[in-house]
């Protein structure tokens, strides 16, 4: 790091001294808390605050992770697809209340006839996994997936239940946003959102990129943990939501080029801290930064209230709460059983994590956006330690004092 924060063997780049406990947290991932390779980003009004990268991106190799390595951020680029649609309905293009009938007919069939786009957004379509077995590399193929979602009877009349659809938010929402911009998925969040904003993030990467990608190293629960609820229907029910959710994906691998290149929207973006803090830096400040402005403050209110929650989200068995394509602050450390995931922000904040505790997020009472990627997933769904840690500091640099309301306040 730069002398502001102190040296460091293991992590580089920049933190500002106002933010010196979020560094110390950085590099406490490292030495205590089994961190492997990882980067972090923090942006007040747009502007870097924290830019820190460091340990390794390939353990096999022992390559050391650089200030351009890159990461597939799994869910993470549920956020980027999110605000895909949003720019587009900020644009005019796209009616986020609308039937989806009108805009694509071949999904709204029979029990889907009265489905909304706002639906798909926040996870009550009733699509979240498909029944029947996908073939190898059928995630790679748009088409494809597509045309099975036309196909799929959904598990519940659209609207009345809430279900975390994990992989197929990609091509639900993603499909809606290709027919109302004209354009594949992966264009246009580069063409509108990407290149404007000089962003290090693809959905769809381009092969040139390819050694900069950081492999994928799984979480593997040391002998004796405790298994989950989703972790135990996944294992003991083979087809309940939660085993077809992450067994029958099509072949999904985050460590193949064949779904880098693809543009997987429900789970296959690459790029860094960086990345997903300037993301959602524009979102943090009024919709606009600098020249680039992404959405008008209308949408932007509506991007962060609240859309669905409940007690028992259908996919993930945990009490979840979403805004439209994006995570509120969640709090279940007090739950009196299963899991315990959280993912505690401020109540202003949105964003979404990405399977193993990566996280990007826009808060705009504090004009803050964050960003975390790492190539070691942890353990759960939401959060492990690790994420949650440089969270908890940033907020208390900012002079927040307790997260014990289920959201960081003042």
């Amino acid at each position: 790091m730069s002398q502001e924060s102190g040296p460091s063997a293991s992590v580089e780049g920049r933190c500002d001294e106002r933010f010196a406990e979020v560094g110390r947290e950085f590099e406490r991932n490292f030495s205590q808390r089994g961190e492997l390779g990882a980067s972090l980003c923090v942006m007040l009004g747009g502007a870097p605050v924290v830019d820190l990268w460091g340990g390794v991106a390939d353990a096999a190799r022992g390559t050391p992770w650089q200030r351009d390595t890159l990461s597939i951020v799994f869910s993470c680029t549920k956020g980027a697809v999110a605000l895909c649609a949003h720019r587009l309905a900020s644009l005019g293009k796209l009616d986020l209340d609308a039937p989806i009938r009108e805009i694509w007919p071949e999904l709204a069939r029979d029990d889907k006839k009265d489905a909304t786009v706002r639906m798909a957004l926040d996870h009550t379509l009733g699509l979240p996994v498909f029944r029947t077995p996908l073939a190898p590399g059928d995630c790679t193929r748009w088409d494809t997936m597509v045309e099975r979602l036309e196909a799929e009877p959904p598990f519940w009349k659209p609207g009345t239940r809430h279900g975390y659809h994990m992989i197929n938010f990609g091509w639900t929402v993603g499909e809606l946003v290709r027919r109302a911009s004209g354009r594949s998925l992966g264009e246009f969040f580069r063409e509108e959102i990407a290149e404007p904003l000089g962003l290090d993030f693809w959905i769809g990467l381009p092969e040139q990129h390819e050694p900069r990608v950081a492999p994928v190293s799984l979480a593997v629960p040391a002998p004796g943990t405790p298994l989950g609820e989703f972790t135990q229907a996944l294992i003991t029910q083979p087809q309940s939501l939660q085993a077809l959710s992450l067994l029958n994906t099509g072949g999904f691998d985050p460590n193949s080029r064949a779904c880098h290149a693809a543009q997987i929207g429900g789970a296959g973006g690459i790029t860094n801290a960086r990345g997903l803090a300037g993301m959602y830096a524009p979102l943090a400040n009024g919709g606009e930064l600098g020249k680039v402005k992404l959405v008008d403050r209308d949408t932007l209110a509506r991007m962060g209230q609240v859309s669905s929650a409940t007690h028992e989200d259908l996919t993930l068995l945990l009490p979840m709460r979403f805004a439209l394509g994006f995570m509120k602050s969640i709090d279940n450390r007090r739950r009196a059983r299963g899991d315990r995931d959280s993912s505690i922000l401020s109540a202003a904040a949105f964003g979404h994590g990405g399977a193993g505790g990566s996280l990007g997020f826009a808060d705009p009472e504090a004009g803050l956006s964050f960003g975390y990627t790492m190539n070691r997933m942890g353990l759960g769904v939401l959060l492990n330690e690790r994420g949650q840690s440089l969270v908890d500091a940033v907020y208390r640099c900012l002079g927040y004092g307790s997260n014990q309301s289920g959201c960081w306040t003042r």
